[in-house]
């Protein structure tokens, strides 16, 4: 579990609790994950928050309900661009944006689309397999920057298969918030030719 201030821990119950009232209009979590919240969604992208340095500029791919982005944002203070394609969402992410004083830009467009400054680290959360993150994070990422996943049970599949297709540095660290869950740490990561 990451510990936070005082003031953080305010900022997050304040994304909190605005996610469960939007909740009831939009989709942002599994209704059934809402009394989880904490430990499924915001200790899980919390966890994050120890791998980012300071002043690190984030772009978060497919925000959703603002996982990780948001919570990121709040945690490090660093500025996040989140990347959504659902205008609803977008409402959402912004509005926990002002309501948590926190440092985002919200891109309303398809990963694809999107042509936000490259960013340092690259984050995502229940999007897609880490081969098709990868071809959506290669032009979003400077030179020296590297990416975290979210990923679950089959992380090392995944990373088994991107392998194929793309040369990388990556690192697979335990989850601390599921025992199946693991983050993908990748870097210097080129496709193969």
């Amino acid at each position: 579990m990451t510990t936070v201030s005082r003031e953080t821990q305010d900022r997050l119950e304040r994304f909190a609790d605005l996610l469960v009232q939007w909740n009831a209009k939009i989709n942002l979590v599994s209704p059934k994950d809402l009394g989880q919240l904490w430990p499924r969604h915001i200790q899980d992208s919390l966890q994050l928050a120890d791998q980012i340095p300071q002043g690190a500029t984030i772009t978060d791919l497919g925000s959703g309900g603002g996982f990780p982005g948001v919570i990121l944002a709040i945690a490090t203070g660093n500025p996040v661009t989140l990347i959504e394609s659902d205008q609803r969402k977008c409402a959402f992410l912004r509005e926990a944006g002002r309501i948590c004083e926190a440092n985002v830009t919200v891109l309303p467009k398809r990963i694809e689309a999107a042509s936000p400054p490259e960013a340092d680290i690259i984050t995502a959360r229940a999007l897609a397999p880490l081969v098709k993150l990868l071809g959506w994070a290669r032009p979003l990422l400077k030179e020296n920057g590297f990416c975290l996943f979210l990923k679950g049970i089959k992380a090392q599949d995944e990373l088994t298969e991107a392998s194929r297709d793309w040369h990388m540095t990556s690192t697979i660290l335990p989850s601390r918030t599921d025992p199946g869950g693991a983050i993908i740490k990748v870097s210097d990561f080129k496709r193969v030719v």
